[in-house]
């Protein structure tokens, strides 16, 4: 599925729900309204749009949140996913806090990947970032988990001010054999009147451990992120750095929030509400059709480097992005 200018849009991430276990600041803190339940889309119709998309093109879908297990019925989602001929892969992104719960069954259903969130390994930090007790021994627990089971996981981390002293003890886990991405903060929700620590400055830090750090030609995934390997590593450290470093150019993909509405572009209001069309009757052309149209519309960039310029002021718990 091509967009006009020429790119393929073969990654979907699909956000089952905005609803969360964790009140992380950057993402959904506390005050945050969830979606009433009859907006939120039903299995049966994120899987008929997924055929859809799949029928374009779409080949790897990720699926989002919120955290997508608080959702009952979510193993039984990602099974669904696997079985949409076309879709190749299926992985998801979550904070791991109910991985020892429902890991072994994701696995079964055939989950190809797991992206699990934690920015910082001190227990005090990341209680006062995510508003929760025990998220570092539950990633930890997580992590070994998927490694028990197959399922490649890779951490990530918001590069935020507070957490530099963090960057080391988080890249630690790329010696363990974890991939590791650090995330550049989105000028969204909080991310408009916070500075995030800046990517070139923390791998400034990182290189003072691990001087030997040079750019690698890596692809893990379908995801943006720029890798970078040291001798003394057994996994790479990532940067997705949309704001200082755009990637716009290679973009693959869209998200479809919890409410049925397709997004081309993060920081853009702009998109298709596939909800409404569902719930009046549309058949499946004229879904293509919405759909497509959408894609190809597809802006040529973000404007993150333009904040007055954003359009998209929902939260990113809100966005699935």
């Amino acid at each position: 599925m091509l967009d006009k200018y020429g790119r393929n849009i073969n990654y979907l991430r699909i956000s089952i729900t905005d609803r969360c276990n964790l009140r992380c600041k950057y993402c959904m803190p506390d005050g945050c309204e969830s979606v009433p339940h009859d907006d939120i889309l039903r299995y049966e119709e994120f899987l008929r749009l997924a055929r859809i998309f799949a029928s374009l093109g779409v080949e790897h879908v990720r699926v989002t949140g919120g955290e997508p297990l608080v959702r009952a019925g979510a193993v039984d989602f990602v099974r669904a996913l696997k079985a949409v001929p076309g879709i190749r892969k299926v992985s998801m992104t979550t904070n791991g806090t109910l991985l020892a719960r429902y890991g072994e069954a994701l696995a079964e259903a055939g989950l190809d990947s797991v992206n699990i969130s934690l920015d910082s390994t001190d227990p005090e930090l990341a209680r006062e970032i995510s508003g929760s007790d025990g998220v570092v021994d539950s990633v930890r627990e997580s992590l070994a988990l998927m490694r028990e089971l197959g399922v490649p996981a890779k951490l990530n981390a918001v590069l935020l001010a507070d957490t530099a002293a963090s960057l080391v003890p988080l890249a630690r886990f790329a010696e363990e054999g974890v991939p590791v991405r650090f995330i550049e903060l989105m000028p969204m929700g909080v991310g408009r009147f916070e500075r995030g620590l800046d990517p070139d400055a923390a791998l400034g830090i990182l290189r003072g451990v691990w001087p030997d750090l040079s750019p690698a030609g890596l692809c893990i995934g379908s995801g943006p992120a720029h890798y970078y390997v040291s001798g003394s590593l057994a996994a790479p450290i990532g940067f997705i750095d949309a704001v200082s470093h755009r990637f716009c150019a290679s973009c693959n993909r869209v998200r479809l929030t919890s409410r049925g509405y397709l997004k081309p572009c993060l920081c853009f209001e702009a998109g298709a509400d596939l909800r409404a069309l569902l719930r009046s009757g549309a058949d499946d052309a004229e879904l293509e059709r919405a759909i497509a149209l959408c894609v190809f519309n597809k802006p040529r960039q973000h404007c993150f480097d333009e904040p007055q310029e954003i359009t998209e002021a929902h939260l990113m718990s809100q966005i699935g992005g």
